[in-house]
C-alpha cells in the first residue's frame, strides 16, 4: 500500500503537467466551444466533490451558486459595462455571499435534513430569478457581451475565450487541489469519517463545514459566471433542481473524492449529450438516469476511482 501511495505522489506532477500541456493545445484539436463547456462543468463538479466528497455534505441546492453567479456576472458585464475579469469575480462573491447565507441555514442539519435545506432555499432562488423581470424570466439573461479581457483582450475571439475558461478552471482546481491537502482538508475528511470524534480532539465542526460550504459555492458560481461569458446566456436551466441532480451524477460517474474523478465525470456527461441530443432528443434525461444506476450499481468508486483501485491493487502484487 505504501508503494503504490508513493508511485501515486510521484506521478501526480507528470500527470497534472500533462494534462495542463493537452488543455493548451487542444482547441487546436476540438471545437473551442465544446471544452469549454466541460471546463465550466468540470470547475462546478469539482467545488461540488469538495463538499461531498471530502467533507461529506451532500448538497440538491448547488445549481443557485451556479445560476445566481451567471446571473450577477451577466447584469455586472450587459447593464452595467464591467470587464469580463470583474464579471466573473462579482459573481464568484455574490455565489459566496449566498453560500454563507444557505450554510448558515443548513449547516447544524446532517444527512436528509440537510439535503431537503438546501434544495428548498435553491428552489427559492429558481422562483426569484424566475419572477424577477430584471433576469428576463424563462427566457433567461440574454446578449451578454464577453467584452475585452482587461480592457485589451477580444474575447469575442473564441480561442481567446478559451484561455480565459482554461485559467479560470486553473486557478479554480489548485483552490481545491490546495485546500484538500492542507490542514484545513484533513480535518474535513475527519469530519466526513467520524464527525463525534472531530468534535472531542476540540475542533468546531459546525465552523469548518460552513468554510467548506461558503468555498465550493464560490467555486461554483466562478464556473457559472465564466459559462455566462462564454455562451453570452445566464439560462434559467442553471438554477433548476435538475442541474442540482446533474452534477451528483458528474461527481459519481468519475469518483467521488477523487481529484480528478469530477472532471472525467463532467466531460463524459457533456460529451454524451451532445452527441446523443441530436438522434434521441428528450430520452437523453433517460439515458443520463441509467448511466447513473448503473454507476451506483456496479461501479461505485466512479470511473476514476476504479482505475486508482486496480493500480493500487496491481502494486500490491
Amino acid at each position: 500500500m505504501n508503494n503504490s501511495n508513493s508511485m501515486f505522489a510521484r506521478a501526480t506532477p507528470i500527470l497534472f503537467g500533462a494534462l495542463f500541456l493537452i488543455g493548451l493545445v487542444a482547441p487546436f484539436a476540438v471545437y473551442p466551444t465544446f471544452l469549454m463547456k466541460i471546463l465550466c462543468f468540470g470547475l462546478f463538479a469539482c467545488a461540488f466533490n469538495l463538499l461531498l466528497g471530502f467533507a461529506g455534505l451532500l448538497s440538491f441546492g448547488h445549481a443557485a451558486f451556479l445560476g445566481s453567479a451567471g446571473y450577477v456576472c451577466g447584469m455586472l458585464v450587459r447593464d452595467v459595462g464591467v470587464t469580463p475579469e470583474l464579471g466573473i469575480l462579482g459573481g464568484t462573491l455574490a455565489a459566496g455571499a449566498l453560500g454563507w447565507v444557505v450554510g448558515v441555514l443548513a449547516i447544524r442539519r446532517t444527512g436528509i435534513y440537510f439535503a431537503m435545506i438546501t434544495l428548498a432555499l435553491s428552489q427559492m432562488v429558481y422562483f426569484i430569478v424566475l419572477q424577477w423581470k430584471a433576469t428576463g424570466g424563462e427566457d433567461g439573461l440574454q446578449g451578454v457581451p464577453r467584452g475585452h479581457l482587461f480592457g485589451v483582450i477580444d474575447l469575442s475571439n473564441n480561442l481567446a475565450m478559451y484561455y480565459l475558461a482554461f485559467a479560470v478552471f486553473c486557478i479554480g482546481f489548485f483552490i481545491i487541489y490546495r485546500a484538500i491537502h492542507s490542514p484545513f482538508g484533513q480535518i474535513l475528511k475527519a469530519i466526513r469519517e467520524n464527525e463525534p470524534r472531530a468534535v472531542s480532539l476540540g475542533y468546531d465542526v459546525a465552523k469548518f463545514k460552513l468554510l467548506a460550504f461558503v468555498l465550493s459555492a464560490a467555486l461554483a458560481g466562478m464556473a457559472g459566471a465564466t459559462k455566462t461569458l462564454v455562451f453570452q446566456l445566464a439560462s434559467l436551466t442553471d438554477v433548476h433542481w435538475h442541474m442540482s441532480g446533474e452534477v451528483v451524477l458528474m461527481t459519481l460517474l468519475g469518483g467521488l473524492g477523487t481529484v480528478l474523478g469530477p472532471l472525467v465525470g463532467a466531460a463524459t456527461i457533456v460529451s454524451l449529450q451532445t452527441e446523443l441530443a441530436d438522434s434521441v432528443g428528450s430520452w437523453v434525461t433517460v439515458i443520463m438516469g441509467t448511466i447513473f444506476v448503473v454507476c451506483v450499481l456496479l461501479f461505485r468508486r466512479g470511473i476514476v476511482g476504479e482505475l486508482q483501485a486496480l493500480i493500487r491493487r496491481a502494486g500490491i502484487r
